[in-house]
């Protein structure tokens, strides 16, 4: 079995696992929103389209600090964290980014204990 074979195995888990929980299969955009809610702690919200979008940045940010790619400075008024970038990302190709991605979203549900 190769890295790639590993990781998406445990990503079937994880996507398994979230589909137990909300009761439909997840994919990569819904994953991102969630962390981004999860992380501004704003379940049963109503969020805009905008709004939206803002969360799934909130939640790459959040996933690739692990990484040291971005580092969070603080929030503003209304509790919405922002970051900075650290570190370059390398050029990759699409396939290579979802894996990264995959990769980074699976650590931060191993961290926060949801897997």
């Amino acid at each position: 079995m190769n890295a790639s074979d590993d990781l998406q195995i445990r990503w079937w888990k994880l996507e398994e696992q979230l589909m137990n929980r909300f009761g439909k299969k997840p994919d990569l955009e819904s994953i991102l929103f969630l962390i981004g809610v999860q992380e501004l702690e704003g379940a049963g919200k109503k969020f805009t389209k905008e709004q939206k979008q803002d969360l799934m940045h909130v939640a790459v940010c959040t996933v690739l600090a692990s990484g040291g790619y971005y580092v969070q400075e603080g929030a503003d008024e209304d509790g919405w964290p922002h970051f900075r970038q650290i570190k370059e990302l390398k050029p990759m190709s699409l396939i290579e980014q979802e894996q990264f991605m995959k990769d980074h979203i699976l650590f931060y549900f191993t961290q926060n204990g949801f897997i």
